[in-house]
């Protein structure tokens, strides 16, 4: 339930309020989750959780509203009260999630798949974006299972911001609306049970429990609602499973992920430290100090599931610089972040040119710092060079490609690759 709200004649938001049944979630997951997916990199609504004296709003003459019944009802005070009832309270003021509105000329939601026809920059197919198929990683995290079309914007950025149909400019894809992340409960249990584990229709599990009667246990049967914090549905770590996870329907771009995209958006989710998490987890305004301590856990607990099984596939090696003349350092990500003890990294390089290979020395430091130091095999015109490394945990090395410019000119790095 919500309304628009125009402040000051200029600024215009979206106000809505949460459900009875569910206090204070909805709204502060939209703030909480478009917080994270913008400090992954994503462009997201500004969305914030206010409290605000019902008197301030006043009612501009024949407003009308078109529910989703088709029907068009005036929004009068009798309406406005309606909505406003459904709110949480803190004294006289009452809690909305305020949603500020896009800037642009607004195009309407982009696809997971295909590109859009009317925009020239747009040129790699949706479903094969690793920014789009990694992105399946992000909602598993958060439990994002409404990731989906209709939950995103593309908007046209004109130069000229007086004449925002005009051109030249560009188009600005968004995120929007992560209410339904952390958890929500359904009116039938089932559903908000499976969510995350099955499709709401999932023919390949209708057909598993056709074929079996039903015996083979689900991991949905297992969860439990966490007494105390039952506004969070089934929202937990102790059955969630990063690879298995899925959305509510079929993702085109998320079907499509690989083992490189999820591992990198596990790279960049590996960034998020405790305090960032509980930092974020503040935007929510939970009336209860609880909801922050149980969510921030959560999230935590959800995120070492992702990065013991994504960190330890492709090498976890990342930040790749060279320093000085000679120095190829970087961070192992996996190291950096326990998700093996420090005893389980054993470094192994080598470097290869066209003089054959040769072994070289990883010397490690802390905060998951490594550096190698690499010998000089050009002579004269620049050596092309490739340097393997491994950590011991990774199933598969960090290849770094270089250009050797020779002594006191050093070495260019020019790409990476990580096997599988």
């Amino acid at each position: 339930p919500g309304f628009r709200v125009k402040i000051g004649g200029k600024k215009k938001y979206m106000f809505k309020t949460d459900f009875l049944k569910e206090p204070e979630r909805p709204s502060a997951a939209a703030a909480i989750g478009a917080a994270i997916y913008h400090a992954v990199g994503f462009n997201t609504s500004c969305e914030q959780v206010v409290y605000v004296d019902p008197k301030v709003f006043e009612l501009k003459p024949g407003l009308k509203v078109t529910a989703n019944d088709g029907v068009t009802r005036p929004f009068d005070k009798a309406a406005l009260d309606k909505v406003i009832r459904e709110a949480g309270k803190r004294g006289e003021k009452r809690r909305f999630q305020a949603s500020a509105w896009l800037g642009g000329y607004l195009l309407g939601p982009f696809k997971y798949e295909g590109t859009r026809r009317d925009d020239p920059n747009d040129v790699i197919p949706h479903e094969n974006r690793r920014d789009l198929r990694g992105g399946r990683l992000l909602a598993a995290w958060l439990h994002h299972f409404d990731a989906r079309e209709q939950n995103s914007m593309d908007s046209w950025m004109a130069v000229d911001k007086e004449r925002p149909e005009s051109s030249p400019g560009w188009v600005k894809h968004y995120y929007l609306d992560m209410s339904d992340s952390f958890g929500s409960l359904w009116d039938w249990d089932g559903i908000s049970r499976r969510m995350g584990d099955s499709y709401l229709l999932d023919w390949a599990d209708i057909g598993t429990d056709f074929i079996t009667f039903g015996a083979i246990e689900r991991p949905w049967e297992r969860k439990k609602l966490t007494p105390g914090m039952e506004m969070f549905g089934y929202f937990h770590w102790e059955e969630f499973d990063p690879e298995r996870w899925r959305n509510e329907y079929p993702n085109p771009a998320f079907s499509r992920a690989t083992e490189h995209d999820n591992a990198w958006m596990a790279r960049i989710l590996s960034r998020f430290e405790r305090a960032d998490i509980k930092t974020l987890v503040a935007l929510g305004k939970f009336t209860n100090p609880d909801a922050d301590e149980f969510l921030t856990e959560v999230l935590e607990q959800r995120l070492r599931k992702i990065l013991d099984r994504y960190l330890t596939r492709l090498s976890p090696i990342s930040d790749l610089r060279v320093e000085g003349d000679g120095k190829l350092c970087g961070t192992d990500l996996a190291r950096r972040r326990g998700v093996r003890p420090d005893g389980a990294f054993r470094y192994a390089a080598s470097m290869k040119s066209e003089r054959g290979a040769s072994a070289l020395t990883v010397d490690g430091a802390g905060e998951g710092g490594l550096c190698i130091t690499l010998p000089h095999v050009a002579t004269g015109a620049p050596g092309y060079v490739t340097v393997t490394i491994a950590n011991g945990v990774a199933k598969g090395p960090l290849e770094a490609h270089l250009y050797d410019l020779g002594p006191g000119r050093g070495f260019k790095l020019v790409g990476l690759t990580r096997p599988e």
